[in-house]
């Protein structure tokens, strides 16, 4: 199965297709962190060369409900350039759903409502898939079935940053575990494991390398 891993630097999602035999791309402006098969470019470059499965993370800055301080800086009053900024993010989005690849996963944080994104298919946690944090991802898919939970912690701490601005008002906040951006925007193992193990399974898509 030949699949694109759109918006990707790190190569975890692709690596875990790979070491399945199939035939994965992370693409990226920016240069892979894991060596690997991989694209650095425009997506839109390479999205009609024959894929299966897309599976995207598109960026999330402007869409994202975490942002929602910096879009209305003030009571009643809107950030109109953040707002562009985050409708071109959302036109991104829907661009990468709407392309001629038959199967697609789209994940993304939740959104603001002035953005407007369609309903996501399903929430997932990274405690679900193996891992003890919290974060909650939304995915959008296009002709895959959801995501089965795989290994369940029950013991598990906020991954991001929530609320920081709480501890002055003396209400319940975390400053996360993640260390930087990068580890932010990085997808679980134990989530990429998962997609490549049920995604990439004989029936799910039928179009399979042999």
């Amino acid at each position: 199965m030949r699949v694109l891993v759109a918006c990707e630097y790190s190569g975890t999602v692709r690596d875990a297709f790979l070491e399945l035999g199939h035939d994965a791309l992370s693409c990226d402006l920016l240069p892979t962190d894991v060596l690997g098969p991989h694209y650095q470019g425009d997506v839109f470059e390479i999205i009609n060369e024959g894929w299966d499965l897309l599976i995207g993370h598109p960026p999330c800055t402007y869409i994202s409900k975490a942002g929602a301080r910096w879009l209305y800086p003030k009571a009643g009053e809107i950030d109109k350039d953040r707002l562009k900024k985050g409708l071109e993010g959302k036109e991104f989005f829907m661009k990468l759903y709407n392309s001629s690849i038959k199967h697609i996963a789209l994940e993304n944080p939740t959104p603001l409502k002035a953005i407007g994104m369609p309903e996501p298919s399903q929430i997932i946690q990274p405690y679900e898939f193996g891992h003890p944090y919290s974060k909650r991802t939304l995915l959008w898919l296009k002709n895959l079935p959801p995501l089965e939970k795989t290994n369940i912690i029950t013991n598990f701490t906020p991954y991001l940053p929530s609320n920081t601005g709480g501890k002055k008002r003396n209400q319940q906040y975390s400053r996360g575990t993640a260390k930087n951006w990068k580890e932010s925007s990085t997808t679980f193992k134990g989530v990429a494991k998962a997609m490549a193990e049920q995604w990439g399974r004989p029936g799910i898509i039928q179009s399979q390398l042999f």
